[in-house]
């Protein structure tokens, strides 16, 4: 599986492109997965719900399946947080899988920025080799890319891991 990874502050567009990347690289006939890291507590689980109470009730991991999709809980509780690979081994294999967030992992990444709030982190980051940018961006060692060129940035990212010929998505 070939990775990349979308990153940025807080607020900066990354789950808006991250969404529209998985869109159109899906739409071209591409296998994609996505690991979205958050640095709050997130529950997919709702208090009262069977799968919920089991976990209340000290389960180290519930899996809830239906028709439709399945999801497995995993209560870290003493453990150390997973590391992106140990997360991309649980995976099943596609050909793309973009990573929203990590900013501190050395995985080749874009950088979203859509307002001029923060400093960028390439200007310090040699793992983000494009920023995806939403104003008037400052000369960069890197390409400066339009957020709102979805095609563009998606043909970026094929061809940076190596996903040719690059197919089309007929927009």
């Amino acid at each position: 599986m070939k990775i990349y990874g979308i990153t940025g502050w807080k607020n900066s567009g990354k789950t808006t492109l991250t969404e529209r990347l998985v869109a159109e690289i899906t739409g071209r006939g591409f296998g994609v997965s996505t690991i979205k890291h958050a640095h709050h507590s997130v529950d997919v689980d709702q208090p009262g719900k069977d799968s919920f109470r089991h976990r209340a009730a000290g389960a180290g991991e519930v899996i809830l399946a239906s028709a439709y999709r399945w999801a497995i809980m995993h209560e870290i509780k003493d453990e150390q947080e997973p590391t992106v690979e140990e997360l991309l081994a649980k995976l099943s294999p596609v050909d793309l899988v973009l990573i929203e967030g990590y900013k501190r992992n050395r995985h080749a990444k874009i950088e979203a920025s859509v307002k001029p709030d923060r400093p960028l982190i390439a200007l310090e980051d040699s793992s983000i080799k494009a920023v995806a940018g939403g104003y008037a961006l400052p000369p960069l060692d890197v390409p400066i890319l339009d957020i709102n060129d979805i095609a563009g940035i998606a043909d970026f990212i094929l061809k940076e891991v190596g996903l040719a010929p690059l197919k089309t998505s007929g927009k």
